[in-house]
């Protein structure tokens, strides 16, 4: 979207909006082509977002079966997302939303990612404090706000690099959590 709006986007912005609202990452553009309008790339990106997802995008390694365990014998789970509503839902018609026992999307706490406020929603609505969590995480701003809200984090890196850290897990896919998973139901 960058380029067509006249921007040639480095890896070092694209890592800075990675994980970001369509409005924040809108509000980051328009600064750097301030002939589009934010309101206009917003409604683009959510568009863009939305016909990827609707086009079936794929998924990580190891994420279907990651999201079987946990609708059959995982402990309780939430999808936290700083797309809109809209966008979420797509995922879960695409995904198969049964996994979740809830899901926040953008717009749907005070503040969006990567402020606290939608860790927090979504561990109040498992009835679990936020250290009893485990957040999986591909990017640096959903990091840090899993982080903000006191949860545990694996980071599987999408396409912004991502270093271990007290209290964060770095693979580089999902299948080493299933194995790991395995391991100890074995035990």
């Amino acid at each position: 979207m960058a380029a067509a709006h006249g921007h040639t986007l480095t890896e070092a912005e694209g890592a800075s909006v990675l994980g970001r609202s369509c409005a924040d990452t809108a509000a980051w553009l328009d600064g750097h082509c301030p002939d589009s309008g934010a309101d206009v790339l917003e409604a683009e990106l959510e568009e863009t977002f939305l016909a990827a997802v609707e086009a079936d995008a794929p998924l990580r390694p190891g994420a279907r079966a990651l999201l079987d365990l946990l609708e059959h014998d995982g402990p309780p789970a939430a999808l936290v997302s700083a797309s809109p509503r809209r966008v979420v839902d797509a995922v879960l018609r695409t995904l198969g939303g049964e996994a979740f026992r809830t899901t926040v999307a953008d717009g749907e706490s005070d503040r969006s990612k990567p402020h606290p406020d939608p860790y927090l929603m979504a561990a109040a609505r498992l009835g679990l404090p936020p250290e009893a969590c485990l957040v999986v995480e591909d990017s640096p701003t959903g990091i840090a706000a899993a982080e903000a809200a006191g949860c545990r984090v694996l980071a599987v890196p999408s396409s912004a690099p991502i270093e271990p850290a007290p209290g964060r897990r770095v693979r580089f896919d999902l299948t080493s959590l299933l194995h790991e998973w395995a391991q100890r139901e074995s035990v």
